[in-house]
């Protein structure tokens, strides 16, 4: 885009070098930052911090960068950080208690689900997003969310099984 284009952003106009402050919630936590509009939330999220969302193929087709908006997961990297404005994001560092794993990610250990570790908050985020919003989703609806993204290191097994395991054990804690 040529210098000076402008683009709407609710309310206001802004020149494409002009930075826009932008509310979020990221994390449960209120977070208020300057982005110009064309900066993209995955890069407005490492830049303020949350450097667990990875940046792979930057075209949406990794997965790498998922994260949850509004209890959704999207690709960070084809959302403005602007279009975000006033939503809930939940990044792979809020999916934890303070005391404890959460149990996605402990599957991911006990399973052997993660190598470099490169993906891994792509996925644990994308099946956070799934177990919330389907909890008794059938294996073969998992393994279909899954395969949105890419693992080049362990498959797609063991990343399933850990999946699976995580799932039985939050199906287990919400019948106690």
């Amino acid at each position: 885009m040529k210098k000076g284009t402008m683009f709407v952003i609710p309310g206001e106009w802004l020149a494409a070098d002009e930075a826009a402050g932008i509310d979020l919630t990221v994390n449960d936590q209120a977070l208020r930052f300057d982005a110009p509009p064309r900066r993209t939330l995955a890069d407005a999220l490492r830049d303020n911090g949350f450097t667990g969302v990875r940046v792979g193929c930057e075209q949406g087709s990794c997965g790498t960068c998922t994260v949850l908006v509004d209890d959704q997961p999207v690709r960070s990297c084809l959302v403005l950080a602007v279009q975000a404005e006033d939503s809930s994001v939940e990044t792979v560092e809020g999916l934890a208690g303070e005391a404890e794993l959460h149990a996605l990610q402990r599957a991911f250990h006990e399973h052997g689900a993660l190598q470099c570790g490169f993906c891994t908050p792509g996925f644990l985020m994308l099946a956070a997003g799934l177990l919330r919003g389907d909890p008794k989703a059938s294996p073969e609806r998992v393994r279909e969310v899954l395969a949105a993204n890419l693992c080049r290191c362990t498959g797609g097994l063991p990343i399933l099984r850990a999946v699976l395991a995580a799932q039985r054990e939050l199906l287990e804690e919400e019948t106690r």
